[in-house]
């Protein structure tokens, strides 16, 4: 007799398994010192926590959002589902069009506050800032307040206003995982579809860890939107010197 693991289980730890497969690859692939935003010399001269402890910090967090998750199904009436009935490729791309705008705009304000709130930033966002230089599975290292609110909030909102199924779920919060890890790997690969099809990307998200584009580039984890209306939104560009790259101030 095989394991029959639900929707409801599968969109809960899938996306914990991908952050640590894909943070992999970019461990691998950091490397390549042509690849970077940052030497390796950077990394540990700047950053002011250790791996173990952002580790440790990642672990928080997740369990946290998975109890947060099982819960939201168990709410929802969904738990005990294994198979929901088909949608149309229409409704999953609305309902994850929806997922992304809803998300993007929930963690542009809190992500704002939490800059403009000298409390809440000292004592909660600091944490996320600790790594000057992003590196991937930091992605999610934040106080565990700030998890909470910001991120697992955040996905359970995406989640009840987009109304996707529990199966739908199991993608998106996996293709937001994936984007979220990538925009704080540190690195610009060049074809990275990603970079391609998104402005918001690690160049633009390196440049606000950065203590001269702290007061910029908000946005998260997808679109830019939200900064260009507000006026927070920095241009930046990948200068190229030596070994490396590097997100500066677009110069006119």
């Amino acid at each position: 007799m095989g394991f029959v693991f639900s929707d409801q289980m599968l969109g809960t730890f899938v996306p914990i398994v991908v952050y640590w497969l894909y943070s992999g690859i970019y461990i691998l692939l950091g490397s390549f010192e042509n690849y970077r935003l940052h030497s390796k010399e950077d990394e540990l001269e700047k950053n002011v926590v250790s791996k173990s402890t952002v580790v440790r910090g990642v672990l928080l967090q997740q369990t946290i959002q998975a109890i947060v998750a099982i819960l939201l199904f168990k709410v929802t009436g969904n738990d005990g589902e294994v198979a929901t009935a088909p949608k149309s490729w229409l409704t999953i791309i609305v309902q994850f069009i929806v997922a992304m705008l809803v998300l993007d705009t929930w963690q542009y304000f809190i992500h704002r506050y939490m800059h403009q709130n000298k409390f809440l930033y000292k004592h909660i966002h600091s944490h996320h800032h600790r790594l000057v230089v992003p590196f991937a599975f930091g992605a999610l290292y934040n106080h565990p307040l700030e998890g909470l609110l910001l991120d697992t909030i955040g996905g359970a909102l995406s989640f009840l206003v987009s109304g996707m199924s529990s199966r739908v779920s199991i993608f998106f919060f996996s293709f937001a995982t994936i984007k979220t890890v990538d925009d704080h790997c540190g690195l610009w690969i060049p074809g990275n579809p990603f970079h391609v099809f998104f402005r918001n990307n690690s160049a633009y998200h390196d440049f606000h860890h950065q203590l001269y584009g702290s007061k910029y580039n908000f946005s998260q984890p997808f679109f830019v939107m939200w900064d260009r209306i507000f006026g927070t939104y920095m241009p930046y560009s990948e200068k190229r010197a030596g070994a490396g790259s590097e997100a500066r101030v677009k110069e006119d």
